[in-house]
């Protein structure tokens, strides 16, 4: 009754028409919502059911230690979250070695505090799921976005056939790092070294520009409003933050943080920040406060759009083999470390969750007897795998925040499949591109990306990402 008379009060007033969906969205939940007393009693506890991931953050920032290691100029340098990736992308294999195994040894060695710390997380995520009438933890960690748990059970399953296509990526990583055995450790080195031509802020703009033009007039002469507004605080200074941002106010411009360092990776770091901040820009010009958001399921959308319109700008321009070979595995490994990681990290979160349920117990030898069996499974024949990368389930911080980590893939695909759309059928498809960027919040991220065209309840935007992926990969092919 009380839904009736609200929106016969809608119906009446056009006025009210705007919070249509947001109601709807109220009262969408209505079954998962407990008496007062119970919700009252559960926010009580919701500090202490939050434990597991504080303790982790406690284990995992404050008191790990990996030591040092020597650089490829045999320079000793610490050994921190933050510096492991540069080491993975070392030329010298000795020192992307040491790094993954001082790594991994310092997780080993508090394997069995970490595994109760996610142990207890999962069964949080089980019980809350089963207190508010869920019938399992994916159902309830879909339902704020109203995801059909078809669609992750889609990634997965489309993600699993197309593993030999990984496979075959890796073959040719192994042939041309000209290795007998492909190790872990090898997976994040560049196949070719960068060359050393500085990009600089204005020609990263040029670049910028040149890429983004078939996303339209409209888009680029709003674009460069927005530099002459000074969205972007360019370089890095004292006291400045690390990293890049897009972020602002309902009423404030969409402001970018960038540490321009003059590389090919600041360019994409650019137009990944401008994707986020246009599409802020259109929600804000077109959508009340109450929908001038977006959800992660399609946030990672318009960045990644811009990225791969910035990789196919690029593999048309390039000037030597040495270039083309390079933006080649940027574009590969984007594929492989959004959609093929991704997923094997929302198959283990199913894994965890659907164990407990049936009345598993999440010990570190079964997290890490899985997660291998899992990392053997995505990696294939040309990949050897350990006994470190067993322990891989330790170090993500995600799993704390249950069914999280699809949405990369899913955003991907989706990002794939807008970029082709708009390769191919031009003004028609940017149309309804920038309808979707005007979207916000104002529906559910599965109707939203329709506008797109793109219906991400469906395996085709997925198979479409595969279809992109095999084509980069004959490609590479041909190089080697």
């Amino acid at each position: 009754a009380g839904k009736e008379k609200i929106f016969s009060y809608i119906k009446e007033n056009k006025d009210l028409q705007a919070y249509s969906f947001m109601l709807e969205e109220v009262f969408r939940n209505e079954d998962h919502t407990l008496s007062e007393k119970e919700e009252v009693l559960i926010s009580k506890f919701q500090e202490a059911l939050e434990a597991s991931d504080d303790i982790f953050t406690m284990i995992n920032n404050a008191d790990m230690d990996f030591g040092t290691i020597k650089d490829d100029n045999g320079e000793e340098k610490l050994l921190t979250h933050g510096s492991y990736g540069s080491f993975l992308e070392s030329a010298d294999r000795n020192v992307r070695k040491e790094a993954y195994e001082k790594v991994y040894s310092a997780y080993t060695k508090q394997k069995n505090t970490i595994a109760t710390t996610l142990a207890y997380s999962v069964k949080g995520d089980c019980m809350m799921a089963d207190v508010r009438k869920f019938d399992s933890a994916l159902e309830a960690g879909l339902h704020p976005d109203n995801i059909p748990t078809e669609v992750y059970h889609n990634l997965v399953d489309v993600i699993n056939e197309n593993l030999p296509l990984l496979h075959k990526y890796l073959e040719i990583r192994k042939k041309a790092l000209k290795l007998d055995k492909l190790k872990m450790y090898d997976m994040y080195v560049p196949l070719v070294e960068p060359e050393n031509s500085k990009i600089p802020y204005e020609e990263g703009i040029v670049m910028m520009k040149k890429a983004l033009s078939p996303l339209g007039e409209d888009y680029i002469n709003t674009l460069e409003k927005g530099l002459a507004e000074g969205w972007i605080d360019v370089y890095e200074n004292k006291g400045k933050t690390s990293g890049a941002y897009s972020f602002g106010s309902y009423e404030s411009m969409p402001y970018i943080l960038l540490n321009y360092q003059d590389r090919l990776r600041d360019v994409f770091t650019l137009v990944h920040e401008i994707g986020h901040s246009m599409h802020s820009y259109y929600t804000r010009k077109n959508q009340p406060f109450i929908y001038g958001g977006h959800s992660i399921f399609t946030a990672e959308v318009a960045s990644t759009v811009n990225e791969m319109l910035l990789s196919d700008y690029l593999l048309k321009n390039v000037k030597s083999k040495e270039e083309k070979l390079y933006i080649l595995n940027m574009y590969l490994e984007g594929f492989r470390t959004t959609i093929f990681r991704q997923t094997m990290f929302a198959e283990f979160e199913l894994l965890t969750h659907t164990s407990v349920e049936s009345g598993q117990v999440l010990t570190a030898e079964f997290l890490s007897r899985q997660y291998k069996k899992l990392n053997e499974k995505y990696f294939g024949v040309n990949t050897e795998t350990d006994d470190n990368i067993a322990m891989e389930w330790a170090r993500i911080p995600h799993f704390y925040s249950a069914f999280y980590v699809y949405k990369y893939a899913t955003g991907y695909s989706a990002a794939n499949a807008i970029a082709r759309k708009i390769s191919s059928d031009g003004p028609e498809a940017v149309k309804s591109y920038t309808d979707f960027l005007k979207s916000g919040k104002s529906d559910y991220p599965i109707e939203l990306l329709k506008i797109a065209g793109i219906d991400m309840g469906k395996k085709e935007p997925i198979e479409l990402a595969m279809e992109t992926f095999r084509e980069l990969v004959e490609e590479l092919e041909k190089q080697y």
